[in-house]
C-alpha cells in the first residue's frame, strides 16, 4: 500500500516534496489556461442553443418556422455525436504531441468555426448550402470539444500543486458554470438592446462574434502557457499503437468506472442546470420565465460549493468525498423534487440545495478521471468513456424527461436522477489501483487506502 501525503494529494513521479512558491505560480496560470477553455466551450454550446430559435428561419430553407428549429436543432445534436470521436482523436493527439499544443489547436477550431458561423450566408442567398455549412462547422467544433475537457483535465492533473489539486479541479471546471451563465447574458444584453426582431434579422451573428473573441482571449492565454513537466518527463518514451491499446485493456476497470460515474453526474447536472425550471413549470409550481430568470444566483452558489467540496476532497481523499456526494444525491433527489411538486419547499430553495448535492460528482471529476491512466493514454481513456456518457445520458436526459411529462408521467423524472445516481455511486467501487507500475501515481491516495 503507498503511503498517502499528508494534505490528501496525490503522489508524483516528482517525489513528496512540499509545492514551492514557483510550483504554486505555475499551477496557477495552468489553472487559468484549463479554465477559460471550459468558459468558451460552455458559452459558444449554450449559445447555439439559446440562439437557435432566431437564426433558424436564416439559415434553413422553407416555410415551416418548427421544421426550420428542428434542422438547428440537429446542428446542435450533431456535437454530441461526435464528440467521442473527438475525445479519441484530439486525445491522441495530446497524449502524442502535449497537452499544451492539444488544448492550443481545439481552442482555435473553435474559434474559427465561431467566426465562419457568424458570417455564414443566408438560405435566401446560398439555398440548402447554409444549412449544410453549419452543420459541418458544428461537426468541427463538436470534434475539437470531445476533446478540450479531457486535455484541460489532463493539464489541471499534471500542473496543480498536489496541496490542492481537487480545489484546481473544481475551479477548472467552473469555466463551464461561467460560460453558462455568461450565454444566457448576451442573449439577456442582444434582447435589450436590438429586440427580438433585430437578433433574428442577424443580430444573432454577433453573439458568435463574441463566442470567437472569447475563444481568441483564451487561445492567447493558453499560447503563454507551459508544457506539462510530467508530460515532458515521459514524452521521449511514446508508447506504440499496440502498448496503447495494452494500457486501455490494463485499466478497463478504470474505463468502466468514468463511464458509470459519469452517468449519473451528467443527469443531475442537466437536470440542475438545464431542465429543472421546465420541470417546474409543468408542475405549475411557478412560470418557465420566472424559474428560468430564478437560475442565475443558484449556480454561483454551485460554484462556490465546487470550490468547498475542492478542498474537502484534497483534505479527506476524493474518492471519499465523490461517494458522500453521490450518496447524499441518490437518497435527496426524490424527496427535493416531491417536497416541490406539494409546495413544501420554494422553488429557489429546491434549485439551491440540488445544485448543491451536485458539486462533488462534476467538481472532482475532471482530476479524479485523469488520476486514474498514466499519462501516454490519459486523456483519451478519459474522454471517451467520459463523453459517451455524457452523449448518451446528459444530451439525451431533458428529451427524455420532456417525453416522460407528455406521457404522464412526470414523476418518474426524478427516480430516473436519482437512480442514475445510485449507479455512479456503485460505479465508485470499480476503482482500483492499476497493475501497470507506470500509473503507480495515477490513483488518489483515498483509493489506495480504501479495500473497496
Amino acid at each position: 500500500m503507498t503511503p498517502a501525503v499528508a494534505d490528501g494529494g496525490t503522489q508524483t513521479g516528482r517525489g513528496s516534496t512540499p509545492s514551492t512558491g514557483e510550483d504554486v505560480r505555475k499551477g496557477r496560470r495552468a489553472l487559468l489556461a484549463a479554465t477559460v477553455g471550459g468558459v468558451v466551450e460552455s458559452f459558444d454550446w449554450t449559445l447555439y442553443a439559446v440562439l437557435a430559435p432566431f437564426f433558424a428561419a436564416q439559415v434553413f430553407p422553407g416555410d415551416d418556422p418548427v421544421t426550420q428549429l428542428l434542422g438547428a436543432y440537429l446542428g446542435f445534436a450533431v456535437g454530441f455525436v461526435v464528440r467521442p470521436l473527438g475525445s479519441y482523436l484530439m486525445g491522441r493527439i495530446a497524449d502524442a504531441r502535449g497537452r499544451r499544443f492539444g488544448l492550443t489547436l481545439s481552442m482555435a477550431v473553435i474559434s474559427v468555426a465561431s467566426v465562419l458561423i457568424a458570417a455564414l450566408p443566408t438560405a435566401a442567398t446560398i439555398g440548402a448550402a447554409a444549412p449544410v455549412l453549419l452543420v459541418g462547422l458544428r461537426l468541427v467544433q463538436g470534434l475539437s470539444m470531445g476533446g478540450e475537457n479531457p486535455s484541460a483535465a489532463a493539464y489541471v492533473t499534471e500542473t496543480a500543486p498536489r496541496s490542492v489539486r481537487f480545489l484546481y479541479s473544481a475551479l477548472s471546471y467552473s469555466g463551464v458554470i461561467i460560460g453558462n451563465i455568461l450565454s444566457f447574458g448576451v442573449l439577456t444584453l442582444l434582447l435589450g438592446t436590438l429586440g427580438k426582431d433585430g437578433v433574428t434579422g442577424g443580430g444573432w451573428r454577433i453573439g458568435f462574434l463574441v463566442a470567437a473573441v472569447l475563444g481568441l482571449l483564451a487561445l492567447w492565454i493558453r499560447r503563454g502557457a507551459q508544457e506539462s513537466e510530467e508530460f515532458a518527463e515521459q514524452a521521449a518514451h511514446r508508447p506504440t499503437a499496440a502498448e496503447r491499446r495494452a494500457l486501455l485493456r490494463t485499466h478497463s476497470r478504470q474505463l468502466a468506472a468514468v463511464f458509470l460515474i459519469t452517468l449519473g453526474a451528467t443527469i443531475g447536472y442537466y437536470f440542475g442546470t438545464t431542465y429543472l425550471p421546465q420541470y417546474a413549470a409543468q408542475l405549475g409550481v411557478v412560470s418557465a420565465a420566472d424559474s428560468a430568470a430564478a437560475m442565475l444566483l443558484p449556480l454561483v452558489a454551485l460554484i462556490a460549493a465546487m470550490a468547498v467540496v475542492g478542498r474537502l476532497a484534497d483534505r479527506l481523499g476524493a474518492l471519499r468525498t465523490l461517494r458522500t456526494g453521490l450518496a447524499l444525491l441518490t437518497v435527496a433527489t426524490v424527496p427535493l423534487m416531491t417536497a416541490l411538486a406539494h409546495r413544501t419547499l420554494p422553488m429557489w430553495l429546491v434549485t439551491v440545495v440540488y445544485l448543491l448535492l451536485i458539486a462533488a460528482p462534476i467538481g472532482l471529476a475532471n482530476v479524479l478521471f485523469a488520476q486514474l491512466f498514466p499519462v501516454a493514454v490519459r486523456v483519451v481513456a478519459m474522454g471517451v468513456p467520459f463523453t459517451l456518457a455524457t452523449g448518451l445520458f446528459g444530451g439525451t436526459f431533458p428529451l427524455l424527461a420532456q417525453a416522460l411529462g407528455k406521457a404522464g408521467h412526470l414523476t418518474l423524472v426524478p427516480w430516473w436522477a436519482a437512480g442514475a445516481a445510485a449507479v455512479s455511486f456503485l460505479g465508485t467501487f470499480l476503482i482500483r489501483p492499476p497493475t501497470d507500475p507506470s500509473a503507480s501515481d495515477s490513483i488518489p491516495p483515498a483509493t489506495r487506502e480504501d479495500p473497496a
